[in-house]
């Protein structure tokens, strides 16, 4: 027995994080006899070797290995502390494990650095310093430091770290995250130098939705650092930065998030200038939230493309978000230029859609051999195009430099189907591109903003690709600071920036939301006891809102981005917002984040509010029934994303489901089995549509290729997922420049109903942190088989289904130590739950045909021809046209009727009558004999 993946805070061995009050411990147990942890202990030591030891819990059957917070920990500031558990398990297995830490940051101590900027502002950049000697020997050092708008900090010209584009994005008027690092080893007997470069970044470079406007937040470069050594000898010497310090001139001429970077390595820096105090507030800084963004891959160049104008232009291979590093061996002097795009247009480089970003990279070169790349910008994009490019274009010269914040990858998901599973990775592409320290909606043009409505769409899908937990503690605490200053209001964007938009329906609702799926997903409670306040006030915002408009318990009144970018509206006027009514849909919101605040206030023993807004809900949801529904039952607002939303958000009542259910499956059969639905239906269409036991058509839009649909996009291309559904035509042409990002996370949704639905991992809200969860597979033979693995904070959870070739269905489960699983075989085994605790698992039985559509006119013929006898009763029926249907089976997946529209059958053919029976008493006979094997 091993136990492994110790963390603080979700973090491994964290330094100089912000701990929320009190460090919390989790950890996981691999390789047991036993079943489950039947006690554990926490020790923690000032020492790796645990002889000063500072709390013991003693073995402690309470003590969770998903979450164990120790409040009675009393912190001091700038200190490393040691921790490790023993587990003794259900089978009188005991194991300790090795040791973890976690560093307090400067806690509340007081600054004596100042905040220092460069006596002359302009343009080019400048690094700060200061020169010290160190006499005597170095036990530990650290550096505790910000800078505004970006820095990298070295010492005596060495990295500090790995981190890139630090501090990162925030509310910078609301704080500063301070970064904590040590530099131990950098520091060296004798003279040493500390410096500090900085660059524009989001702070006080051309960022937001008004193009034109640069500062932001400020106008200074600015920086404040303490560099604290620690001797051998016990004394501390901290070399603070003040107007000792000095400032040269970097040769970065300029930079920006938008429009790139400007180096010239022939500038000498001059003269060293001396720097001033600024009046910055210290009060704002605070320890940092979020990993870092760093370097996480490296791609290879897979062509150099000649286009038709004669441009010289490198494929990456894959829409990407980061750095092109390049090998330079120019002459001295000698100018050059990269410009970064998508996609090409008629073969030629093409970056209209970038707006007015310029998504550029220029450098003069000093005519040394080495490595060059950007510092303090990113791009999104596929293809380079290299200008005035001084030597031969090798491959080999280039590469692609991934960034994304360094999140542990937790998800792996594959499938018999290489469109799907390219989807698959289109998602997670998407996903780190726009997951650079802050989520954004895309990650190239002249946007990359923090749009709440992406940021909570995406929630469920990004916590199954990876461990988001800390990413999005640190948008919520964003998010919070900004509404705090808006009575309520969530901006929607966060941080807001310029906008001045008000809150929206399904925007604003991220602020209820994610620390409920938060929660729910890791099974910390801290994060939802911090964040309560802001999603408490979100409901009473609206609440206000609705009393201003009549008290009507809708929401009414207010501007809403509605079901953005659906597919259900001919006005282009309208299109963008959707065909869906806002006041609906606004209401919908209303109701749902009213239910998710009295659940959060029922977890942490507020029975009172839990009341209060449980029945504000209750009020909010007859109000819609009242005014959205007939006296029978019928909803009256007939789009797709109408009654996925009434059905997923349990609207209606129990008798009016049927209903609903009824008419979302024949709007969709109006649609030829397509989606209209935009941002708000498509994340829950097919989990609807397998909840209501349509499984057969959730999967059959997932397996749509033809405009609209997921693999319309694989099928042109495709690499990350596109913000329309049909950013690029069939022609290969860009549908719109306006507004038509190709990195656009938010239709990679789908992913979230793959884990969840089609392999079944289902985390469960009373069991937050997955120490139970359901196993539910929907499976389908039209993707053959699937694994899927899953870590939880439980441990891994792993599920693999398949058909054979022999009419069988296999399961495999997988169920973490300490963890428990209420299994649900697929329709047409036992359905009865199973309780499975931790191990290994395996099912094999035939496939019964109640797994598959129901065989009539609307069958898509590629479901027919799975079932031979079915088969052959169309072959004798239309004998004419088995070339037809065989082409459909590999084309689409057209149905029967589908060809009597088409008119390759004729509706008045009396050759129909009696095939609808014939085709279900084929389906009826197959039932029966496969029960009669099993």
């Amino acid at each position: 027995m091993q136990i492994v993946d110790l963390a603080t805070n979700h973090l491994t061995n964290p330094l100089g994080y912000a701990l929320g009050g009190a460090p919390r411990f989790s950890w996981m147990v691999e390789g047991a006899k036993g079943r489950a942890q039947k006690s554990a202990r926490i020790e923690v030591a000032l020492d790796e070797a645990f002889t000063t030891l500072l709390y013991d819990t003693g073995f402690d059957p309470s003590l969770s290995s998903i979450c164990t917070p120790l409040p009675q920990l009393a912190l001091a500031p700038r200190t490393r502390y040691y921790w490790r558990v023993s587990v003794l398990s259900d089978a009188d297995e005991r194991a300790t494990s090795a040791p973890a830490w976690f560093e307090t940051a400067k806690l509340d101590e007081p600054w004596q650095a100042r905040w220092i900027s460069p006596v002359q502002q302009e343009k080019r950049h400048p690094i700060l310093f200061r020169d010290f000697k160190v006499e005597k020997p170095i036990r530990q050092a650290r550096a505790y430091v910000c800078g505004l708008g970006l820095y990298t900090l070295t010492l005596s010209g060495v990295p500090a770290s790995e981190d890139c584009l630090t501090p990162g994005l925030c509310a910078y008027d609301k704080w500063l995250p301070y970064q904590s690092y040590d530099v131990t080893g950098l520091i060296v007997p004798g003279e040493n130098r500390i410096q500090i470069q900085l660059g524009n970044g989001w702070y006080k470079g051309r960022y937001g939705l008004d193009i034109t406007r640069e500062y932001h937040y400020g106008e200074d470069f600015a920086a404040i650092c303490e560099l604290i050594l620690t001797y051998e000898d016990g004394t501390e010497q901290v070399i603070a930065s003040d107007t000792r310090w000095q400032s040269l001139r970097s040769c970065i001429l300029d930079s920006s998030i938008f429009d790139g970077e400007r180096r010239d390595d022939t500038l000498l820096p001059g003269e060293a200038c001396a720097v001033r105090e600024i009046a910055l507030d210290k009060g704002l800084l605070q320890p940092r939230r979020n990993p870092p963004v760093r370097i996480m891959q490296t791609l290879s160049p897979v062509a150099v493309i000649r286009t038709p104008a004669g441009e010289t232009v490198l494929d990456m291979g894959q829409n990407m978000v980061g750095w092109l590093e390049f090998t330079c061996r120019a002459t001295k002097g000698s100018e050059f230029y990269l410009q970064f795009g998508e996609v090409l247009q008629d073969g030629n480089f093409y970056r209209d859609n970038m707006r007015t970003a310029l998504c550029e990279y220029h450098y003069v070169s000093d005519g040394k051999q080495k490595a060059v790349r950007p510092s303090f910008t990113f791009y999104g994009f596929r293809y380079v195009k290299l200008t005035k490019w001084p030597q031969d274009v090798t491959l080999s010269d280039f590469r692609g430099l991934v960034l994304y914040t360094a999140l542990p990858a937790t998800g792996s998901l594959l499938t018999a189907n290489e469109k799907v599973n390219r989807l698959i990775q289109n998602t997670l592409w998407g996903q780190r591109g726009n997951f650079v320290d802050n989520p954004s909606d895309c990650p190239q043009r002249d946007e990359r903003m923090g749009w709440t409505g992406d940021a909570q769409i995406f929630f469920d899908t990004a916590a199954y690709n990876m461990d988001v937990y800390p990413f999005y503690s640190k948008y919520c605490y964003d998010l919070a600071r900004e509404q705090a200053a808006l009575e309520g209001c969530v901006p929607v964007v966060i941080p807001k920036h310029d906008v001045t938009q008000k809150g929206a329906c399904a925007w604003g609702d991220a602020a209820t939301i994610i620390p409920w799926r938060l929660y729910v997903r890791y099974g910390d409670v801290q994060l939802l006891q911090e964040q309560y306040p802001s999603m408490k006030a979100w409901v009473d915002y609206i609440r206000t809102r609705d009393r201003e408009t009549g008290d009507t318990r809708l929401w009414q009144g207010d501007f809403h981005y509605g079901d953005w970018l659906s597919l259900d509206v001919e006005d282009p006027v309208e299109e963008r917002f959707g065909g869906t009514d806002h006041v609906y849909l606004a209401s919908c919101y209303y109701y749902y984040s009213a239910t998710l605040v009295s659940k959060a206030a029922q977890v942490l023993g507020l029975a009172a509010q839990a009341q209060s807004y449980a029945a504000l809900a209750g009020e909010v949801r007859a109000a819609i029934l009242n005014t959205y529904c007939t006296p029978t039952g019928r909803l009256a607002v007939n789009t797709q994303t109408a009654y996925v939303l009434a059905l997923y958000m349990d609207i209606l009542p129990p008798e009016w489901r049927g209903q609903a259910a009824y008419d979302l499956t024949q709007k969709l059969k109006q649609a030829d089995y397509h989606l209209r639905t935009g941002f708000i239906g498509t994340p829950y269409l097919c989990r609807v549509l397998t909840d209501i036991g349509r499984n057969d058509i959730a999967y059959r839009l997932l397996l749509q290729e033809d405009f609209p649909s997921w693999l319309y996009q694989v099928n042109m291309g495709a690499t990350t997922i596109w913000e329309r559904w049909n950013s690029i035509l069939p022609d290969g042409s860009i549908s719109d420049t306006g507004m038509n990002s190709l990195n656009h996370y938010s239709y990679g949704s789908i992913v979230q109903w793959l884990y969840q639905y089609a392999a079944g991992i289902v985390p469960l809200e009373d069991a937050p942190g997955m120490g139970r969860f359901a196993i539910a597979p929907h499976p389908d033979p039209a993707i053959g088989w699937m694994q899927a693995r899953y870590k939880a904070p439980s441990g891994e959870i792993a599920v693999a289904w398949a058909y054979d070739e022999g009419g069988q269905f296999s399961l495999e489960v997988s169920v973490p130590f300490g963890a428990q699983a209420t299994l649900t075989l697929p329709e047409g085994a036992d359905s009865a739950p199973k309780v499975l605790h931790a191990g290994q698992y395996r099912w094999q039985y035939p496939a019964l045909s109640a797994q598959k559509l129901p065989l009539d006119l609307d069958t898509p013929v590629l479901e027919i021809y799975r079932h031979p006898r079915a088969v052959k009763v169309l072959e004798a029926t239309f004998p004419e046209l088995t070339g037809m249907m065989l082409f459909d089976m590999f084309a689409g997946q057209r149905s029967l009727n589908d060809l009597i529209r088409d008119q390759f059958i004729a509706p008045d053919d009396p050759r129909l009558n009696g095939l609808p029976q014939a085709l279900s008493a084929v389906a009826d006979e197959k039932v029966a004999r496969q029960k009669r094997t099993r």
